[in-house]
């Protein structure tokens, strides 16, 4: 079954490079540097805030009911507002250290590197991720991965995020792919494996949170990225 496929389409956050954990670390850098202690009880006390309207805040640009510079606006100053102490210029600095200084950030998930040099003679490779032009092929190059694709697909090239249809079949135009030959893998259930199940493409649902219960049997399930290697 696997040899159908010509194409694989990767997300990048949590999926290759680990966001989870160089944002963290990213985050308790610039907290101390900025001297948060003043305002909150511990690093966890503000990253839980922060954490907890930034999912909103993302799911709002993903309806596209804010723009990118007001989510980015917003995720910053949400946990200083909580506690009272609204200082929108300091927001601004504190975001924009953050912003130069997570993509130097080189953390990989799991056997990423492994894998995609396994991959990368036999299919064609590319990205397809919501993240933002000025982060994503920064990060790609911290974390040595850059060489391994043939494109870059973002959505900030046609402002439309994944699940959205639009951002598959301009991924597909973009690359030259065939639907049928192609293979989405991803961590999000609803980015990568409902978005990319929606236009027909196949999909590898790379289930890092241990999530049960599946609206859906993806195309494949994996735990590790290693069994990558096994299926293709």
């Amino acid at each position: 079954m696997a040899s159908q496929y010509k194409n694989l389409f990767f997300d990048l956050d949590d999926t290759l490079w680990a966001f989870s954990l160089n944002a963290r670390d990213t985050f308790e850098e610039m907290y101390h540097k900025y001297d948060y202690d003043r305002f909150f009880r511990s690093f966890q006390h503000f990253y839980t805030l922060y954490q907890h309207r930034n999912v909103e805040l993302w799911e709002e640009y993903g309806r596209g009911q804010v723009s990118k510079e007001e989510l980015n606006r917003q995720r910053f100053l949400y946990p200083l507002e909580a506690v009272g102490a609204g200082d929108v210029a300091l927001a601004e600095a504190f975001s924009g250290d953050f912003f130069s200084v997570i993509p130097t950030k080189s953390r990989l998930m799991p056997h990423a590197y492994e894998v995609l040099e396994y991959l990368a003679g036999k299919y064609n490779l590319y990205i397809l991720s919501n993240g933002f032009q000025e982060l994503q092929c920064h990060k790609m190059r911290s974390a040595g991965i850059d060489h391994f694709f043939k494109k870059i697909v973002l959505s900030d090239d046609i402002g439309i995020l994944k699940p959205w249809p639009e951002i598959f079949h301009f991924a597909l135009s973009a690359t030259q792919s065939e639907v049928h030959d192609s293979l989405m893998i991803g961590d999000s259930w609803e980015n990568d494996v409902a978005g990319a199940k929606g236009v027909g493409m196949h999909q590898v649902f790379y289930n890092v949170t241990g999530k049960e219960e599946l609206p859906f049997l993806p195309t494949y399930h994996i735990s590790n990225l290693k069994e990558l290697m096994q299926i293709l």
